[in-house]
């Protein structure tokens, strides 16, 4: 197929421009103005709780949209270093010009921390197009359960929110846990959403409440069988996006009720073991997209991608060309050539040279 008019001048362009690509220059004009990367002007920065800030974003012309579920990656310069950090968008997939992103600073959230205090409208950011299995049918289910926890509440809230712009006429039930009434940044909207949707049942329960809380008599609520008592397990399908805890419970009681075929899931971690460069191997090594896991025996990520019967595209197998590259979902990775350890959550690492410490996530 010949190429178009467009693609024949920026072959040109690039040529002439190089070492530099067009949009190096563009962007002394306007970042917005893009020949080929992807990038998001903020058009707006709510922060609905203390640790977390709520951005809205209008992609450039190069973005092609979502499935509700599948997370995006966003990149911002810190100190003249640009950073790259994955999330879900919480809004519907439905509209499809604007993106919405809730980023929760947790403790090791480098990225998430900076932008809760800097972000503001009108600021460019980078992003590269959405991707993930976590996803609805394309034939939406008769009947859906949605379960969340913490910053685990924006994939399912998209699902929420796109059914609701389809106006899908299944049953619903959307189970979320929040640490307090604080930490709840999407109240409102859930609240709008069950004015809206009577027929549908939405509940929020609060792992930590406060003092003032706890006075009035509301305890701590974690989950238990009771929270999905009126539910049809046999024929619902669950989506589940939450802490690990919230994950084994949720499992377990599936499994307790034959139901765990059913389950769809997103883990989701805050917190992740510290490095012992002296201890064997050990921990299991999941792979969050295929359902395959295996115990860590300590080489490479894709050494035991692999063995595991997986075949995750891969380049040099030296770390040069960044072809295996994939997202840690959790745990703790130590580069092999450089034996650094990394511990953040959602951020892409070279499976080629990375080996995992412990317990590790990884979306293959």
């Amino acid at each position: 197929m010949p190429k178009s008019l467009s693609g024949i001048l920026g072959s040109v362009l690039e040529v002439a421009l190089t070492p530099h690509p067009v949009d190096r220059y563009l962007e002394l004009f306007d970042p917005r103005i893009t020949w080929s990367d992807l990038r998001a002007e903020v058009l707006r920065v709510d922060r609905h709780s203390p640790r977390s800030v709520t951005l809205t974003l209008r992609p450039t012309r190069q973005w092609t949209g979502f499935e509700p579920g599948q997370f995006v990656q966003l990149s911002t310069v810190i100190n003249g270093v640009r950073h790259s950090r994955c999330y879900s968008p919480a809004s519907s997939a439905k509209r499809q010009d604007v993106i919405e992103l809730t980023l929760t600073a947790h403790d090791d959230g480098f990225v998430s921390k900076h932008l809760r205090d800097h972000a503001q409208a009108g600021q460019v950011l980078g992003l590269q197009p959405a991707t993930g299995t976590f996803t609805m049918p394309s034939e939406r289910p008769d009947s859906m359960l949605f379960i969340s926890g913490g910053s685990g509440i924006t994939p399912v809230l998209s699902m929420l929110r796109t059914l609701v712009d389809e106006k899908h006429r299944g049953d619903v039930t959307f189970v979320h846990y929040a640490r307090s009434p604080q930490d709840h940044p999407y109240a409102d909207a859930l609240a709008s959403i069950a004015t809206a949707r009577p027929d549908w049942t939405i509940t929020t329960h609060f792992t930590r409440p406060g003092d003032e809380q706890s006075a009035g008599g509301s305890a701590r609520t974690y989950f238990c069988a009771d929270h999905l008592s009126y539910v049809d397990l046999a024929s619902t399908e669950v989506f589940l996006c939450g802490p690990p805890a919230l994950h084994e419970s949720v499992t377990d009681h599936l499994s307790a009720n034959g139901a765990e075929e059913r389950l769809h899931t997103e883990q989701f971690v805050l917190v992740t073991p510290a490095a012992d460069d002296g201890a064997p191997a050990h921990g299991r090594l999941q792979f969050a997209g295929s359902g395959k896991e295996t115990d860590n025996d300590g080489s490479s990520i894709l050494e035991q991608a692999e063995n595991t019967g997986l075949s995750p595209e891969f380049g040099c197998r030296m770390g040069i060309c960044f072809s295996c590259s994939a997202v840690k979902k959790s745990g703790l990775t130590k580069n092999i050539l450089t034996g650094e350890t990394d511990s953040e959550t959602d951020k892409h690492i070279q499976l080629c040279i990375s080996a995992p410490v412990g317990d590790c996530v990884i979306d293959i």
